[in-house]
């Protein structure tokens, strides 16, 4: 099996002596990975265009953030893959989900071998279609992540998020959206589409998400008042998310959304809606 090593140098927990302690540790256990260099999505893009044309079966390691992680993952060919991540992110929300601790632990997890099939959600917009792995959020989720400025991103890492929060609260928006699923259709101010449990980092959000669940938990953001997201914001970090009168949770394969609001997947900025959600069962194997 040949093995690629993507590494991001603007990822939130980037060393420069991070590559040959990792280059050093696979090569003791016969694995010597091509290392691919990658700050952009397009980069992530091109490299995977070369795997997909020259590979079977590949042995994929991202050393980077959730961000990286979903670029490559939007590279890669259907069913080609064994992915494996080595957390060098800001949240790091896969490996969380995944319980890799530290980068050792992700490193000992590949020399094992241990892997699964790994779905992923599918994001269907009017002109484009992206795929995510963790979560994606519509309304004020999206808009906050839209609106983080790089600067403090680099300078704040998750404070930034805040900052952005409290600039959206002042021009706040109390448009409502419908979420639809096959069973049902509800009124709601915002929406997260969960294929996994937790959100931002250690905070669950959805306690029945599943990242290797053929469905997700779609999280109903029900009150439009900036009142009702402080109760929630204090609910999340309290731990009680799922039991916050602010939520309702739903499971479904597939969703649509109607109305226009701002959408993120798995931590970056993709567009607007109206939009379809669905999963793709098997896309890859992933080392856990």
């Amino acid at each position: 099996m040949q093995s690629f090593l993507f590494v991001n140098p603007l990822s939130g927990s980037y060393d420069p002596r991070h590559v040959p302690r990792i280059v050093t540790r696979l090569a003791e256990s016969g694995l010597t990975p091509t290392l691919l260099e990658v700050r952009t999505p397009a980069d992530a893009a091109v490299h995977c265009r070369r795997i997909n044309g020259a590979e079977e079966n590949p042995l994929v390691i991202v050393a980077a953030g959730d961000g990286t992680i979903n670029a490559v993952l939007n590279g890669l060919r259907p069913g080609m893959a064994t992915v494996a991540i080595l957390p060098l992110g800001t949240s790091n929300v896969l490996a969380r989900e995944i319980g890799i601790r530290s980068l050792e632990d992700g490193l000992e997890r590949i020399i094992a071998g241990r892997s699964r099939q790994l779905p992923l959600g599918l994001l269907d917009l009017e002109r484009a279609s992206h795929r995510f792995l963790l979560m994606a959020g519509i309304g004020v989720d999206g808009a906050v992540v839209r609106d983080v400025r790089p600067g403090e991103k680099r300078l704040l890492k998750q404070g930034a998020y805040a900052l952005s929060a409290l600039r959206y609260a002042l021009r706040w928006e109390g448009e409502m959206i419908q979420v639809v699923t096959p069973d049902r259709t509800l009124a709601c101010h915002g929406a997260i589409i969960c294929a996994a449990s937790r959100y931002g980092g250690d905070f669950v959000l959805a306690p029945g998400g599943d990242l290797f669940s053929p469905e997700f938990m779609v999280v109903c953001i029900l009150g439009n008042r900036r009142r009702d997201y402080l109760r929630l914001a204090w609910d999340l970090f309290s731990g009680r998310a799922q039991t916050s009168r602010q939520l309702l949770g739903i499971t479904a394969r597939e969703v649509a959304i109607r109305g226009v609001k701002p959408v993120q997947v798995d931590g970056d900025f993709i567009g607007y809606t109206p939009a379809r959600f669905r999963v793709l069962e098997d896309f890859a194997r992933i080392i856990v």
